[in-house]
């Protein structure tokens, strides 16, 4: 039987060890598509990025602007009359992520807060990472909104991180590498991957427009290979299994609102609505410089 690496905290260890138990092992030439950095054991969030640079001798570009999850919204290779719909301040949105503040709020399912807390506690504040507060916001809290590139030598972005913390506390809300990737059934979509010790969880979306112009971004699939929820690892051995979580979804709608641009996203479990985020997307008045750093492993 394959073990997970022996040498990190006991719910890491057990979490690891229940995916390679109830998933399935990869091969990475097959599953290149899914396979995204994975975090070492002492934490992620910001130090994530730093590591990562140093493991595959990066540049850390950082106080950018007009820079975007995207390069190019064309990179989802929707329906032309599809990207028509969109009012350009979500495609705006989208390549130029850097140029914008967001306002926070959460609203949890009762029932699901205690299970909130318990990863909240055991997970994400030691590790820095997916730090979902347990308590319902209803008054929107600022979050800082930073695009990061990481930059081969030989001047190409090799990867783009979003990285996202509470204005007032610091803390890291989301600490994750966008990119786009093409599915098993040729199909594109939007893949968000965040770095966890050992290994990471990654939620591949589905794009489509709404029928009220809305962008719509979707992670329920149906099997392995689809949109959906994965955690990803490497064993003892160095050998790669992933579980596709069929069971939790993240939907998150982005719509302009009489010129005020806004996000709802909605996280559920088993088809029930575990927790409702709401956003306010706004763009700076002012944008700083590049300021860039190399490490070299």
């Amino acid at each position: 039987m394959s073990l997970a690496y022996p040498k990190q905290k006991f719910q890491d260890w057990c979490t690891q060890q229940w995916v390679i138990l109830t998933g399935r092992k990869l091969d990475p030439s097959i599953h290149s598509w899914l396979i995204g950095p994975f975090g070492e054991l002492d934490g992620i969030g910001e130090h994530f990025i730093y590591q990562l640079a140093q493991k595959e001798n990066l540049i850390v570009s950082r106080d950018l602007s007009s820079k975007g999850l995207l390069d190019s919204f064309s990179l989802l290779k929707l329906h032309d009359n599809d990207i028509e719909k969109l009012p350009q301040s979500v495609i705006d949105f989208y390549e130029k992520t850097s140029d914008y503040n967001l306002k926070f709020n959460v609203h949890w399912n009762p029932v699901f807060k205690v299970f909130g807390y318990l990863v909240n506690r055991l997970f994400s504040q030691r590790i820095n990472q997916l730090n979902i507060p347990t308590s319902s916001i209803s008054e929107a809290g600022e979050l800082t909104s930073e695009i990061i590139q990481l930059i081969s030598t030989d001047s190409k972005v090799k990867y783009t991180v979003w990285l996202r913390k509470f204005r007032s506390t610091g803390k890291v809300i989301y600490s994750g590498v966008y990119r786009t990737c093409i599915i098993p059934s040729g199909v594109t979509y939007i893949q968000a991957i965040f770095p966890l010790p050992k290994g990471n969880a990654t939620v591949v979306l589905k794009p489509s427009v709404g029928a009220q112009n809305e962008l719509i971004l979707d992670s329920s699939g149906k099997k392995f290979g689809d949109a959906g929820f994965y955690f990803l690892l490497n064993d003892s051995k160095g050998n790669l299994w992933g579980k596709h979580i069929r069971s939790f979804t993240d939907k998150l709608i982005v719509r302009d609102e009489n010129g005020a641009l806004k996000a709802k996203q909605i996280l559920r479990l088993w088809r029930v609505n575990v927790a409702r985020m709401e956003y306010e997307i706004k763009k700076h008045e002012v944008m700083k410089k590049a300021h860039n750093l190399r490490f070299i492993s």
